[in-house]
């Protein structure tokens, strides 16, 4: 196997069309293709699944782990021979994938930081905090912030704190919805603002004190979006205190907070660029999450 024919399965993934690919790597499709076709030779087996966007097959993803391992190692290997003055090294591209809410609130401290570095080109993904981990093991990532204490296979889990959610509601909704206070009949029937379809906290409320309950819902996909949609009366969510540092929403449940522990997952390397990626969650984490 040949580092550009691992590129190519990199960019092919990642990149989701052989033609996206071939422009990120300055090479032609057909160049790509035959990269792919040569590099499934001597795995000896289908690597990748040529839809739209393009998968990696079982086989694919358990390579595409390895690839990304040895294209980091080698870029970072290259960097420093290119570049043996102090503080003219090279970038190399990161991929991490990072929960919706964490970006909105204490992440882009880390970024900041990161970015100061002048190491590393992060690309930050999103998605949910509790199958962040998936993308570990198949090996589009190679750290992320999740809520699974148990490290990956082949990855380092350190804590880095609590996020805590309350019920909220803005004041004009609480004297229209609850004007009694948030009863199991009034949270049956007051409407209610979920982020997405994978977003399970304000049904686990409802099913703790309205089981089978089905007020009207609506669907916010952004963490920001989302506490605003709240704030103009909307409905009622489970926002961060992050998100609230003034309380200038109404607490419907003082007695009750959902704490969501992350944890920091990163690949087993030896690597400058990553080393400091780590450094600057860990401490942005340190300042502003629960670590009690």
């Amino acid at each position: 196997m040949e580092l550009d024919q691992l590129r190519a399965l990199v960019a092919v993934v990642d990149h989701g069309t052989f033609e996206a690919a071939a422009a990120a790597l300055h090479i032609t499709p057909s160049a790509v293709s035959q990269r792919i076709k040569a590099l499934e030779v001597s795995a000896g087996s289908v690597l990748v699944q040529r839809s739209r966007p393009v998968r990696p097959t079982e086989r694919g993803a358990a390579l595409l782990r390895s690839a990304r391992q040895l294209l980091h190692l080698a870029d970072e290997a290259w960097s420093d021979l290119r570049s043996p003055a102090a503080g003219s090294r090279p970038r190399v591209r990161l991929p991490i994938v990072v929960n919706a809410d964490s970006i909105a609130t204490w992440f882009p401290e880390a970024l900041a930081a990161i970015a100061g570095t002048g190491l590393v080109d992060l690309e930050v993904r999103r998605d949910d905090e509790h199958v962040t981990a998936d993308l570990l093991r198949t090996g589009e990532v190679m750290a992320a912030v999740t809520t699974e204490p148990t490290p990956v296979q082949g990855c380092r889990a350190r804590r880095l704190g609590t996020m805590v959610y309350r019920a909220k509601a803005a004041r004009s909704f609480v004297r229209q919805w609850f004007p009694d206070g948030a009863s199991p009949d009034a949270l049956a029937a007051a409407p209610v603002v979920h982020f997405d379809r994978k977003d399970r906290m304000q049904r686990t409320v409802l099913d703790s004190v309205a089981p089978g309950a089905e007020p009207p819902a609506t669907f916010v996909p952004d963490s920001s979006q989302f506490v605003a949609a709240i704030r103009h009366g909307v409905g009622w969510g489970m926002v961060p205190d992050l998100q609230d540092p003034r309380d200038l929403l109404v607490n419907l449940d003082p007695r009750r907070t959902d704490r969501v522990e992350l944890f920091w997952q990163a690949w087993k390397l030896s690597s400058p660029a990553l080393d400091a990626v780590t450094a600057a969650v860990v401490a942005a984490a340190a300042a502003q999450l629960h670590q009690g």
